[in-house]
């Protein structure tokens, strides 16, 4: 927690000066690091792990005054800590006096609990993303049977990285949108690309496990992609499949046409911030009146 607290006195980007070299060795960070080797590279990873943690800080009330008190918006560059605490208290709806008493601790401690959090996750993660350095010159593959596999398992984990990775940046912007208010069919048609790709994830993930590493669970494979509605093993092996082989999204679509349990199950549950504000009605989400595994697409006649 002090050494959290050491960053206040600067606020974020986080610089050599005021970082604890404690939290430079957390594993979420040299996970992140591009070189972990490298003090510099460590500390850009910290600061990008405290920004995304800050972005979705998990007390609602006092997100925004978490923010400002480390200077990221709404303080602005160059506020001093006097200056950040008085817009964070007024954020919170505090007088200065009691917030930095009674509430900028909790704050801290809420951070704190959120970095090891972040830390324990990478600690305890199947697999972790392989790091890419520049290549200058062509390396070619050797003749031989023993190289044909190693470069076959590297194809294979590159394959499945590049499916984990955009299920998460579709997931994402589902998140986003729904965050933002967005059009109801903008939104439907980000949680039917995010059902595509999270699928296609997980067929890459079932090659991956049964060729080169059948100790690892699919599931948790998966689940590095971000959250998605719980679906029953059924539901799962059926995306899955229309997924596979690396189809295209209408492809995907067009092989999931009927099965309308599916668009109850992951669009609602994708959707479900927007519910409680919203009613629902025969062709909504949810009602029953889609016609595919997903919500009726936006991108598709009928």
């Amino acid at each position: 927690m002090d050494a959290v607290a050491r960053l206040l006195r600067r606020g974020l980007p986080v610089t050599l000066a005021a970082v604890d070299p404690v939290l430079l060795e957390l594993r979420g960070v040299l996970a992140r690091a591009v070189d972990p080797g490298d003090e510099a590279s460590r500390i850009a990873a910290l600061d990008g792990t405290l920004r995304g943690l800050l972005a979705r800080f998990p007390d609602a009330r006092y997100a925004a005054a978490a923010r400002a008190l480390f200077g990221l918006p709404p303080a602005t560059p160059g506020m001093n800590l006097t200056a950040r605490r008085a817009l964070a208290a007024e954020r919170a709806g505090h007088e200065v006096h009691h917030f930095r008493k009674r509430v900028e601790p909790r704050l801290i401690a809420t951070l704190t609990a959120e970095l090891l959090a972040d830390a324990d996750r990478f600690t305890h993660a199947p697999l972790i993303a392989p790091r890419l350095a520049p290549v200058s010159a062509r390396q070619p593959v050797l003749a031989d049977p023993f190289a044909w596999e190693v470069a076959e398992q590297e194809e294979q984990l590159s394959l499945l990285w590049s499916a984990i990775y955009a299920a998460r940046a579709e997931l994402l912007a589902v998140e986003r949108l729904i965050s933002l208010r967005a059009e109801r069919t903008d939104i439907v048609r980000a949680a039917v690309t995010a059902a595509w790709r999270w699928a296609g994830a997980r067929a890459e993930a079932i090659s991956y496990t049964t060729a080169f590493a059948p100790d690892l669970t699919i599931d948790e494979l998966v689940a590095l992609a971000g959250w998605t509605p719980p679906l029953t093993p059924g539901q799962t092996s059926r995306l899955t499949e229309a997924a596979a082989g690396g189809v295209a999204r209408e492809q995907f679509v067009a092989h999931l046409h009927g099965e309308t349990v599916l668009d109850d199950t992951w669009t609602t549950g994708l959707l479900a911030a927007l519910q409680s504000t919203e009613p629902t009605s025969p062709e909504q989400p949810g009602a029953g009146g889609s016609s595919t595994a997903v919500p009726a697409d936006p991108d598709q006649n009928g």
